[in-house]
C-alpha cells in the first residue's frame, strides 16, 4: 500500500501543476474566443477567430500607442477615467500592479529583492521594494531613509505594505520574478533552482 500511494502521489504531483496551468490557459482562450468570437458575423466566423481577433487587437493598441496622437488621446481617456469615483481607484490599482508586474516599467527598483530584518531577531521577511521617494506621500509616511516594502503572502493573492528604513533592507541576488515564486509558494520554488536538482519523486 505505502509503494501504490507513493507512486500515486508522484502521479498526483506531476500531472497538477501541468492541469492547472492548462486549466487556466483554456479558461482565459475561451473567454477571448466567446466574447470576440460573437462579435463577428456567423458567415465569416471559424473556430478560433475570436482568439486571433483579441491578438490582433492587443496588438494593434500597442502599435497605436506609439504614435503622439493617440498616446494623447489615451493620456485624455485615462484622466477622465480617475476622475470618476470608484473606477478611478479600480483603474488605478489594476495600471499600477500591471506597471508593477511589467519587466518595461520604468521604475527599476520595483524589481528589487531584499530581506528585511525584524528587530534584533535573525528572522527575516521577503520583499520588493516598490517605492524608494516618498516626498509626495503625506507627512509621516515616512523620510528620505524610509522605503516602501511589499511583502507578498504565500499560496494567495495578496500581501502587505510596509514603511521600512534602508538600515533593515538586506538586497537578494534574486530578479522579481524568481523571487515572487519563492515567496508565493513558501519558499518551495524558485526560478534560481538548478532543473537538474528537481526531483519529481516524492
Amino acid at each position: 500500500m505505502r509503494r501504490i500511494s507513493r507512486i500515486f502521489l508522484t502521479g498526483l504531483v506531476t500531472l497538477l501543476p501541468i492541469a492547472i496551468t492548462i486549466y487556466i490557459l483554456y479558461a482565459v482562450i475561451t473567454s477571448l474566443e466567446r466574447g470576440l468570437g460573437n462579435l463577428l458575423p456567423e458567415k465569416i466566423y471559424r473556430p478560433g477567430m475570436g482568439l486571433l481577433s483579441g491578438v490582433v487587437i492587443v496588438f494593434l493598441i500597442g502599435l497605436l500607442l506609439h504614435a503622439y496622437v493617440f498616446r494623447r488621446l489615451f493620456v485624455y481617456g485615462e484622466r477622465l477615467m480617475q476622475r470618476i469615483p470608484v473606477v478611478s481607484t479600480i483603474y488605478g490599482a489594476v495600471r499600477d500592479l500591471m506597471g508593477f508586474l511589467s519587466s518595461e516599467s520604468k521604475n527599476k527598483t520595483a524589481s528589487q529583492t531584499v530581506l528585511v530584518a525584524l528587530g534584533q531577531t535573525r528572522l527575516r521577511l521577503l520583499g520588493f521594494v516598490t517605492r524608494e521617494d516618498l516626498s509626495g506621500l503625506p507627512a509621516g509616511m515616512g523620510d528620505k531613509e524610509t522605503v516602501a516594502v511589499y511583502f507578498p503572502m504565500s499560496y494567495q493573492i495578496g500581501g502587505f505594505t510596509a514603511m521600512v528604513p534602508r538600515s533593515a533592507l538586506q538586497p537578494v541576488d534574486l530578479s522579481f520574478q524568481d523571487g515572487m515564486r519563492f515567496a508565493m509558494t513558501a519558499g518551495m520554488s524558485s526560478g534560481a533552482d538548478k532543473e537538474d536538482d528537481q526531483d519529481p519523486m516524492p
